[in-house]
């Protein structure tokens, strides 16, 4: 089986050689559909033929179709003898040459095209779960406008690089990750993110690859090139799951590894007997049939195209799943453990209210705060920046690391921080209820007499709640975990329906969290794919929330929701769990084949055309049922709720193909 359908430009980006081995590999896959199809008309003809008395074209045909068949499996399973490694095509290739060697010409027909025919519906199952991938490439544009020395030039897009300032006109795709230096739009997301309504961008707004501008002229310095766009990680990240294998593709490994010269032992030790006590010609008949009753086929196709069908349903639904370990392995975690700030929060600081003393007013406090909060880089100056009008200009500031900022503004001496910093004074006991609800309390002093107090707070996702109550339903036990303070941390916990909260913790302490989690089970960690790098590693799954346009989240976390909201986690846990019960179907449907057709070819009871029909017959089955784990992901909508914000949720490849023709 080949990969060619996502080796090419998907790890490199356009290119002739990407392209011409793209289109080579996809030669080779259609080359082989097309002898298995041959393979299978021979043997129909020669059936026919043999039916209508004439047994010397049916031979001829059937010589064909054994040929044809053969050809798909049997040069691979001698270039893998060479090397030293036994397969199940090695089986099939001896059993089709004994068959034609005692005569069974119709019985090594019948045998190479129904494998052939198999391995070309493996090939097709694992080309439809990738396809999506190379529609993402088509997205991006080939060639890009760059302003270069104040003059606007179209260059390949291949050779836009970091900090160029690309064009963009109405009606054209965004070529690659970048930010919006000047120009306001709305942008058509659909193909990327799935979001319908198209949403608003302006100066500072980040935007990603394959988008549409829907309005006006945008320049945007990017931040990628076209190569390491959010779409082309999306695409390595999935090519490179799809090679590596979870515990049941490993069990089947396992399993088919040993089976395979096991049964070359046991079919030799049947033909011995009947040399030694029978009919020869009679016994290798059997001994063939054995071979092929006994082959481990399911075994060896059954998980991998379920993992296959699994990822790229994810991947519609805008989850990164790197390949089959992780997938089972969130089948069977017991605890989620949800980081606060940023997973359960917007982690968007917000001024909530102000809390002036009986000599000053609100405006007065925050315009105080604003004009030192100007300096500042904090993550809380930002929240007081937005809704602070500065009067004067603040001169001498300083910052003090982890308490405030000080300052003069006009001719006031001013301190703004944390109320250990601060004295609230008089507002000590709002400062002690704010903090109990959940705030972060700034206490502002101008000249020694306290202003007011501020509270901010990252206020919990509309969606927690609900997404919470359906992980409970999960039967999952739900635990946050923060480095904030426990009063913050409780009022979150208790606003999402947490009752397991752990506070106060810096990234290690989160770590031997997990370790403590896992003591009870398999425990699943989502969080930002940064500050929470350790606890990522250290869970059995890592996952990271929000990863778009976020390089270590998608190179670090075991998966990624690419989009801004929790209500993909359901989603993903039941996908999992899913997926996990078709791989347990197919292996044990697998072993049963095995274990019922071992006895009854050795005993004669079947003729080896019957076995090859029934076994590939069972191939087929257990493919069809892999392909279920293509099924959409369920898309909880309804835990959305309605004051949400228009933000890009998912990453939904199942447009791209129109989008692409279009």
């Amino acid at each position: 089986m080949t990969d060619g359908c996502c080796a090419g430009p998907t790890a490199t980006g356009a290119g002739g050689s990407d392209a011409a081995h793209d289109s080579a590999s996809g030669f080779i896959e259609r080359w082989r559909t097309y002898a298995a199809l041959v393979a299978a008309v021979m043997w129909a003809g020669g059936v026919l033929a043999d039916a209508a008395g004439h047994g010397g074209t049916g031979r001829v045909l059937f010589a064909v179709g054994a040929a044809a068949g053969a050809a798909t499996f049997a040069p691979g399973a001698v270039r893998s003898l060479r090397h030293g490694r036994l397969g199940v095509a090695l089986l099939m290739s001896i059993a089709a040459v004994g068959a034609t060697v005692l005569g069974k010409i119709a019985e090594a027909a019948a045998l190479a095209f129904l494998f052939s025919i198999s391995e070309a519906l493996e090939e097709w199952a694992v080309a439809k779960s990738r396809r999506g991938l190379r529609a993402v490439l088509l997205l991006v544009p080939e060639t890009t406008r760059v302003r270069r020395a104040g003059i606007d030039v179209e260059i390949p897009t291949a050779d836009v690089v970091v900090g160029d300032v690309i064009v963009i006109r109405a009606g054209e795709r965004i070529a690659t990750d970048g930010v919006v230096r000047t120009g306001t739009s709305v942008l058509d997301v659909s193909a990327v993110t799935g979001e319908s309504i198209p949403i608003e961008v302006g100066t500072a707004d980040q935007v990603l690859a394959g988008t549409v501008n829907g309005g006006g002229l945008l320049e945007i310095e990017t931040t990628a090139a076209s190569t390491d766009s959010t779409l082309a990680r999306i695409v390595r990240a999935v090519e490179q799951a799809q090679d590596r294998k979870g515990r049941s593709q490993r069990l089947a490994d396992r399993i088919a590894r040993p089976l395979v010269p096991g049964i070359l032992v046991v079919a030799t030790v049947v033909a011995s007997v009947g040399f030694l006590l029978g009919d020869p010609h009679l016994w290798i008949q059997r001994a063939l049939v054995v071979l092929v009753a006994a082959s481990p086929c399911a075994f060896a196709i059954g998980v991998p195209v379920t993992v296959f069908a699994a990822i790229g349903a994810a991947t519609n639904a805008g989850l990164v799943i790197k390949g089959g370990a992780a997938l089972e392995a969130l089948a069977g975690i017991k605890t989620i453990a949800l980081d606060k700030t940023g997973t359960l929060t917007r982690n968007r600081p917000t001024v909530t209210d102000v809390h002036p003393t009986a000599d000053h007013t609100p405006q007065k406090a925050l315009a105080l705060a604003a004009a030192l909060e100007a300096h500042s880089d904090h993550p809380l100056a930002a929240a007081i920046n937005a809704v602070g009008q500065p009067t004067d200009t603040a001169i001498d500031v300083q910052t003090i690391a982890g308490f405030g900022i000080t300052g003069t503004v006009g001719d006031e001496h001013v301190r703004i921080g944390k109320p250990g910093f601060v004295d609230p004074g008089p507002l000590a006991d709002d400062v002690t209820r704010l903090e109990a609800q959940g705030a972060t309390v700034i206490v502002v002093e101008a000249d020694g007499n306290v202003v007011a107090a501020i509270s901010i707070r990252d206020e919990i996702r509309p969606e927690a709640q609900a997404v919470v109550t359906a992980l409970h339903g999960l039967h999952l036990d739900v635990v946050m975990l923060t480095g904030d303070n426990a009063g913050t941390a409780n009022a979150i916990g208790a606003a999402a329906g947490i009752s397991d909260v752990r506070a106060g913790l810096l990234p290690t302490g989160k770590a031997d969290a997990i370790r403590q989690l896992r003591t009870r089970g398999p425990v699943a960690m989502v969080g930002d794919g940064i500050n929470d790098a350790p606890a990522l590693a250290t869970a059995d799954v890592g996952i990271a929330m929000g990863a778009a346009g976020t390089d270590v989240a998608i190179e670090a976390a075991d998966i990624a929701i690419m989009g801004d909201h929790l209500t993909h986690l359901p989603d993903l846990i039941s996908h999992a769990r899913r997926t996990h019960t078709i791989m347990i179907q197919n292996l044990t449907l697998s072993g049963l084949i095995i274990a019922t057709l071992i006895p009854i070819a050795a005993t004669g009871l079947l003729r080896l055309g019957a076995v090859v029909a029934i076994h590939e017959l069972a191939e087929i089955i257990v493919i069809a049922n892999a392909l279920r784990a293509r099924r959409h992901l369920t898309n909880h909508a309804h835990l959305q709720t309605a004051t949400a914000p228009a933000t890009p949720t998912k990453v939904n490849f199942a447009a791209l193909d129109e989008q692409a023709r279009r």
